[in-house]
């Protein structure tokens, strides 16, 4: 378990159920608020921070028409509450060729 207020590298992030939900949250969060129509792909990677709750950040790629991108979202946690909340999500850039 990380430190509280201290960011570290979540466990199996590129594999793991319970960050896919929160990276297909994250977008259809994200097409909501937007009027977008992303779809997701795959995790790539995931980082987290203990706060009141999780904030996690996830590097994700989703469709954007016909080009796969890199996203990074960041999504508020609290289980106990049943809350999450996009707090951020933004484009990093084009998804290399061999992914």
């Amino acid at each position: 378990m990380a430190a509280p207020g201290g960011i570290s590298q979540a466990e199996g992030s590129a594999n793991s159920v319970e960050f896919e939900n929160l990276a297909r949250f994250a977008v259809d969060e994200h097409n909501k608020k937007e009027n977008a129509l992303l779809q997701f792909k795959k995790v790539t990677n995931v980082k987290q921070q203990v706060v009141s709750g999780t904030l996690y950040y996830i590097t994700l790629e989703a469709v954007d028409g016909d080009k796969i991108k890199v996203y990074e979202a960041k999504v508020w946690e609290k289980p106990w509450m049943n809350f999450k909340e996009l707090q951020d999500f933004k484009l990093v850039g084009d998804a290399t060729a061999s992914a």
